[in-house]
């Protein structure tokens, strides 16, 4: 009887996770999609949330007064992120050690990590001193970086997995330009220089840059604050035990998570999967949901 209850709240969780928003995934996607596997999780997250669980988050600083030395000290920041760009160090991943973020890297995107669920990078306290100064006095920041979205750069439609935090944008250099912008559940938001906006981003969200001009921000995931004690731990344990081994470096020296490290050899039979994708299209998609058919079988025997 309690395995039936757990099959049946993982579904309604799912599917509440599916149709949570205006905007979604196609079901097939859906049901391959990392955000159904942490959908029950999830759900607890939005129903003990302190904070409006909209798809934007209106007045970030009410909120989160703690952030507001970030928009009051941008012009500095944005000075560390330009000498960044100039070393050229807002880059693409050297190597498949980026598994959150890789899909992102062949449609231009770039970024360089200050932090990852722990202190700075080493390479980040080194070049950019004052950011990561400002950033270890708000313990709320989980993780941040510099990112850049170059002329033509985009990003797909996806959703993150994990709704233990909300995602802050603070424009840098941007083309303050409605043609660069972020869509998230359907709504649009253009960046503007020293300006900030927080959304949710477990809501099916994409971006575009359509100008001639480069986009910078930081971009930083902040601790979704819970109404109780019991919910913020379980919020902090799964950051800390699972997201946290995300961790990718930006130079030698930096850390490198679990999962990154074991994602370049997850991606070797990635690549033999995109092979067959491009040969036998009904092939690779009726293994891939006989996998997911097979792990439900096997939850409901155990």
């Amino acid at each position: 009887m309690v395995k039936w209850l757990f099959v049946f709240l993982f579904l309604a969780s799912a599917v509440y996770v599916h149709f949570r928003g205006k905007v979604r995934h196609r079901l097939g996607r859906q049901l391959l999609d990392h955000s159904t596997f942490m959908a029950p999780v999830n759900v607890l997250m939005y129903a003990f949330s302190r904070v409006p669980t909209t798809a934007f988050i209106p007045e970030p600083g009410d909120h989160f007064p703690e952030l507001e030395p970030l928009r009051a000290n941008w012009q500095v920041i944005r000075e560390e992120a330009r000498r960044l760009r100039e070393l050229q160090h807002i880059k693409a991943a050297e190597g498949y050690n980026d598994v959150g973020f890789n899909s992102f890297f062949r449609r231009g995107w770039k970024r360089f990590y200050l932090k990852w669920y722990d202190d700075a990078h080493p390479s980040a306290a080194e070049l950019c001193p004052q950011t990561t100064a400002l950033l270890r006095q708000i313990p709320s920041v989980k993780a941040a970086m510099f990112t850049e979205l170059p002329p033509g750069g985009e990003l797909r439609p996806h959703r993150d997995p994990f709704a233990g935090s909300l995602r802050l944008h603070l424009g840098l250099e941007t083309p303050n330009d409605d043609a660069c912008f972020i869509e998230v559940d359907g709504n649009r938001y253009s960046w503007r220089d020293g300006q900030w906006t927080m959304f949710d981003e477990t809501f099916i969200h994409s971006a575009r840059n359509d100008t001639q001009s480069n986009r910078i921000i930081l971009f930083c995931d902040v601790e979704r604050p819970m109404k109780y004690r019991w919910a913020q731990a379980l919020n902090r344990f799964i950051a800390r035990n699972l997201i946290a081994a995300g961790a990718s470096p930006n130079m030698e020296g930096d850390k490198t998570g679990g999962i990154n490290r074991l994602f370049k050899y997850f991606y070797v039979l990635r690549l033999k999967a995109k092979g067959l994708r491009e040969r036998n299209k009904n092939l690779y998609y009726g293994l891939k949901y006989l996998a997911v058919v097979l792990v439900v079988a096997f939850i409901v025997w155990i």
